[in-house]
């Protein structure tokens, strides 16, 4: 049994890839046995159980797909995420997106939103950084924050500090992100923080 790992904590894409790959093999394995019932059956393929079985392939494909894309997804490495949360402070971090534009993923180990700063790491030696800041603005623009400033790092030690530096913002301000995150009511525009949970995989 898996244990569940929500979408933003640490261990996300690893927990997805093993349930999309337990999700795709028995999704295939019902499809077959669909399948090879109609064959023993009635001895041949000419069946409604084989329409069915072909049915099955839609989102047995589906799954497939979605575990190709988390096997190709970068995760944050227990030696980032370690380094992280040492330096993370009162902020509040979400972990491993997959963030999906039309025709690129961007691989993003760790976020965090405060004070209409929008700070993110990626190890992903081939993300496109200004081409990921430029979505996620546009992502955040459609959401109703238009006036926030986002940045990308590619260096653990400059995220790292700017972290800090956001830290002491929060605690300069008295700011509690966890709580805004609580206060959120269903219905009523998502937080920055939520966006960005909803943008990715």
């Amino acid at each position: 049994m898996l244990g569940k790992v929500s979408k933003g904590e640490y261990g996300y894409i690893s927990y997805r890839k093993k349930l999309t790959l337990l999700i795709t093999i028995i999704s295939l394995a019902i499809t077959v046995g669909i399948y090879l019932t109609g064959i023993i059956m009635y001895k041949s393929p000419k069946s409604a159980f084989s329409i069915i079985a072909a049915l099955g392939c839609l989102p047995t494909g589906w799954c497939a797909v979605n575990l190709i894309m988390f096997i190709r997804a970068k995760a944050c490495g227990p030696d980032d995420h370690k380094r992280i949360e040492n330096c993370r402070g009162g902020l509040l971090i979400r972990y491993d997106h997959v963030i999906t534009s039309y025709d690129k993923n961007y691989y993003v180990n760790a976020s965090t939103v405060l004070d209409k700063n929008i700070c993110c790491y990626s190890a992903d030696e081939d993300i496109d950084v200004s081409d990921c800041e430029a979505h996620i603005k546009k992502m955040m623009a459609q959401g109703g924050y238009s006036s926030y400033s986002i940045k990308i790092f590619t260096d653990i030690d400059k995220f790292c500090d700017r972290l800090i530096q956001l830290d002491k913002l929060r605690s300069d301000k008295s700011i509690d992100p966890q709580a805004i995150e609580d206060a959120w009511i269903p219905g009523t525009a998502q937080t920055p923080a939520s966006i960005l949970l909803s943008i990715s995989l």
